[in-house]
């Protein structure tokens, strides 16, 4: 099973890459982890990428193919893998099914802008320990005070409200388009986000046909 999650920042695509991963027995691939492993590697596409990176440039979407393309020829994909970063626009899904990657299915994890902009700018996280809470979900017992280590809870400059909006303006400039590239393949599957993290798994696992 070759899957691509798509949603906007925040819609839980890690959390249910994770889920299904380990449900499926098949690797995510990060394209940030993976660029990183090529580049400390020394791999001849990492190189490549290296040099972009060291000038400041983005690593064009060839050179990321060329990674995907190394990472996903390895016996742990024999059975699938869960795309994670990638594709972000229709010109890397072109390159992706023109390099011969080819997904089994596209979930869409579709959740409103307003539900994710209250999910993330009450996300609080521990200055010390690093540990997580949500102001509504999962509030810490004193305000303000990591229950673990006592250290101060700070919002993260990615959870500030203008910088989520700043990211979902990007998604929907940029990203979203794939649904319509996608559902033309016959691969799209549409998943309501806006429900509790096991509910979304089982419709997930119910539009890839898997019995949950």
């Amino acid at each position: 099973m070759k899957l691509i999650l798509l949603g906007a920042p925040g819609a839980g695509k890690g959390t249910q890459a994770e889920i299904i991963a380990a449900r499926l027995n098949i690797p995510t691939i990060s394209t940030g982890n993976i660029l990183r492993e090529a580049i400390r590697n020394g791999t001849p596409i990492g190189l490549q990428a290296k040099q972009f990176m060291d000038n400041g440039m983005l690593v064009p979407d060839d050179v990321i193919i060329g990674i995907v393309r190394e990472r996903v020829a390895r016996e742990d994909c024999a059975n699938g893998y869960i795309l994670d970063g990638m594709p972000r626009t229709i010109p890397q899904a072109q390159a992706l099914e023109a390099a011969g990657i080819q997904m089994d299915c596209v979930i869409s994890i579709e959740i409103d802008d307003a539900v994710i902009e209250q999910r993330m700018t009450g996300r609080r996280v521990c200055s010390k320990c690093g540990a997580s809470y949500h102001i509504v979900a999962n509030p810490p017992k004193t305000e303000g005070i990591c229950n673990a280590c006592g250290g101060e809870l700070v919002i993260r400059k990615d959870d500030k409200p203008e910088t989520v909006r700043q990211r979902l303006e990007v998604f929907h400039r940029e990203t979203e388009a794939l649904k319509g590239f996608y559902e033309k393949l016959g691969k799209l599957k549409l998943v309501e986000g806006n429900q509790p993290i096991e509910d979304a798994t089982r419709d997930i696992m119910a539009a890839l046909g898997i019995k949950a």
